[in-house]
């Protein structure tokens, strides 16, 4: 091959044009780059890029092609107390790679050293990044572009949602294709869910610690390469981008969106002891937030933060978002630990990658939504990300767990939630659907092991059970574990339900998260994330089919509410809520503080919900009209008219007038 021509500044990343490839890599605080080529054998050939515009350096390979291994070596001072640590002893991944081939393993190569830059050569344990050559025809394919008031989320992992599904092809379990497979796109419209949201997909790497324990991070919160597919849950890599795209395009047709969840806010690198494979060679003093002794600001609890106020980086998240919504057609994306979005350092509203995605018109026009926290000083920031993100609401969250479980809630404080937490996102514009309600996540208790677990129990994990939230606010109903009486059975299902029937039927968001409509457990492991086993994939033969057809009966019924479709803010007599006591009489100031665990919420003037959180049996007197319980509070072949409900303790029933 001859040398590098001096090719262009953009695209960013490595680019076939049908002659060569062009290369692209961002570093303000470099000196020289080079591109480093692999052939079959690992032997490598080095190539300086001849060209730089601004921080950008860039170079063209005549005649090279798809297929092409390749990597980055980065020449510049090093000076740790100044954020600079720039080491061509290091083979460095391209931040813009579309394809990364071999794992990120725990080699003492791949670490870089602080005092003095370690000089073992790193090539030949590095992941390398491959040239792709990207068609596909999406045919007719279109954005189901599901109005957020008629959303249900359903949040899920790839592997763990069909590694044991007994009817999907057994080559094909776990992967990206059966997300797509008829069968589960099938589930998915029976159960009546509008949006699949995958925990992240994207390129990521187990660390270090995890490998040393010969445990694996399975919920893929640990980024490597921002721009790849993670080729584990493709049935060959080399198809992986098909495979997926092929998913969309089938759950797209169902009229399913697909939500990706992404970390914008540190990555694979850890610490200054971790792994030195990216973009700390690249440029750590631009992609990080560096303190003034050269460490790390680890707002993230990760070991490093990237910095998203620096233009480059900003531009470097964007290019990614938009990468994924063009390449992919993903519909949204929820934001990890996303207050680091808006840090300038401090929180912002008009940070700049908050106004670079409001100012785009593609990532302005999906879905956004936020985790809005992290766990640096000012970091809790629910219901203050600016339009047009939503976020999740931990408020609604602890609030229905307290109501039902703990049972230690007012009625005020539980109709607040209910009515989609307005007085934290009743501001700039915001809707209700604004609130992303949920009960329960990948992190934390199953919905099951919230009515069965006191305590956490996470020794498998490795840290002696010190990991993990211990604010669970569940309730066991009187014995730690699964199984027990009758009674004690039924209690549990009473509280699972009450619990599903308030995610459900609530104004804002539902986020569901996938295996609660099964009853699957993690045996009160409340932070699964190195658990790749039968802890946290789904036993679809064991699921409880009765359960599962509760909830799609609840998800159907929330699609004919109007109060909950239609996205408005509910006004004092317009129709949409009524709050009334046990007496069908609206709730007093006394009542809404102090009263009894005993109220009735009236929707749109026809469907009642009645609550009794108490722990007798009470006479509940509903409103005048004729009442009878709908599906799946009742049969639909034998309706229950009443004007009284007799609500069992802890129950609660819903009626249509």
């Amino acid at each position: 091959m001859s040398p590098l021509a001096i090719g262009n500044a953009t695209p960013h990343g490595a680019t076939y044009d049908g002659r060569g490839v062009n290369f692209t890599l961002f570093s303000a605080h470099a000196a020289r780059v080079e591109l480093c080529v692999f052939d079959a054998q690992g032997g490598e050939q080095r190539y300086e890029l001849p060209g730089r515009s601004g921080d950008v350096w860039h170079g063209y390979l005549a005649h090279a092609r798809p297929g092409l291994r390749y990597g980055y070596r980065v020449y510049g001072p090093w000076k740790p107390e100044q954020g600079l640590l720039f080491n061509p002893a290091k083979l460095l991944i391209d931040p813009y790679a579309r394809r990364v081939e071999g794992e990120l393993k725990d080699h003492p190569e791949l670490h870089g050293g602080y005092d003095a830059p370690d000089r073992r050569d790193s090539a030949a344990f590095a992941p390398k990044c491959v040239v792709v050559a990207d068609h596909y025809d999406w045919e007719d394919d279109a954005p189901p572009r599901t109005p957020w008031g008629n959303s249900v989320i359903y949040e899920a992992h790839v592997k763990g949602l069909t590694y044991l599904h007994p009817d999907i092809p057994e080559e094909i379990r776990g992967t990206y294709k059966a997300l797509g497979h008829p069968v589960m796109v099938a589930y998915f419209k029976q159960l009546g869910i509008t949006a699949l949201e995958l925990l992240p997909v994207v390129h990521f790497a187990s660390e270090p610690r995890l490998q040393r324990l010969g445990l694996s991070n399975y919920w893929g919160y640990n980024p490597m390469a921002m721009f790849a597919l993670h080729p584990a849950y493709a049935c060959s890599p080399d198809t992986a981008l098909d495979e997926f795209r092929d998913a969309v395009k089938a759950l797209h047709k169902a009229g399913i969106e697909v939500i990706l969840d992404i970390v914008l806010n540190h990555s694979a690198e850890l610490d200054l002891d971790g792994p030195f494979f990216s973009l700390r060679g690249i440029d750590n003093r631009s992609y990080y937030w560096i303190k003034e002794d050269g460490d790390y600001h680890n707002w993230t609890g990760c070991g490093n933060t990237l910095n998203l106020s620096h233009p480059g980086v900003v531009e470097y998240a964007c290019e990614c978002l938009r990468y994924w919504v063009e390449t992919f057609h993903i519909d949204g994306f929820r934001f990890d630990l996303a207050s680091v979005m808006g840090r300038t350092p401090e929180f912002r509203q008009d940070a700049p990658l908050f106004s670079a995605i409001k100012s785009c018109p593609l990532l302005s026009n999906i879905k956004l939504i936020a985790e809005p926290w992290d766990i640096g000083e000012g970091g809790y920031q629910v219901g203050n990300f600016p339009p047009p993100f939503a976020e999740w609401n931990d408020h609604f969250r602890d609030a229905a767990r307290r109501f039902w479980l703990q049972r230690n809630l007012s009625p005020g404080d539980f109709a607040q939630r209910f009515a989609a937490s307005s007085d934290v996102f009743k501001r700039n514009g915001r809707k209700p659907s604004a609130t992303v309600n949920l009960v329960t996540a990948h992190d934390g208790f199953t919905l099951r092991d919230c009515v069965c677990f006191n305590q956490k129990h996470n020794e498998a994990n490795g840290e002696e059970n010190r990991d993990g939230t211990n604010n669970n606010y569940s309730n066991n109903h009187g014995k730690e574990g699964l199984g027990g009486t009758l009674d004690l059975i039924e209690r549990r299902r009473d509280s699972i339900h009450a619990l599903l029937t308030t995610l459900l039927l609530s104004q804002g968001t539902p986020m569901l998260f996938a295996g609660d409509e099964h009853g699957h457990s993690q045996h009160g492991n409340n932070n699964a994330y190195c658990q790749d086993n039968v802890l946290t994939w789904l036993d679809w033969q064991q699921a409880n089919s009765g359960l599962t057809l509760f909830t799609a009966a609840l998800i159907h019924l929330r699609q004919t509410i109007p109060a909950l479709t239609r996205d408005s803010w509910w006004e004092e007599n317009d129709g949409n809520v009524q709050w009334l006591n046990q007496y069908a009489q609206p709730l007093s100031a006394d009542e809404w503080q102090n009263g009894p665990k005993q109220m009735q919420i009236l929707l749109s003037d026809r469907f009642l919900i009645a609550i009794n959180a108490t722990l007798e049996v009470t006479d509940i007197v509903l409103p005048e009209g004729e009442w009878h319980a709908i599906p799946p509070f009742a049969g639909e072949d034998n309706p229950v008219i009443t004007a009284v409900w007799q609500g069992p303790a802890h129950g609660l029933c819903v009626f249509q007038r």
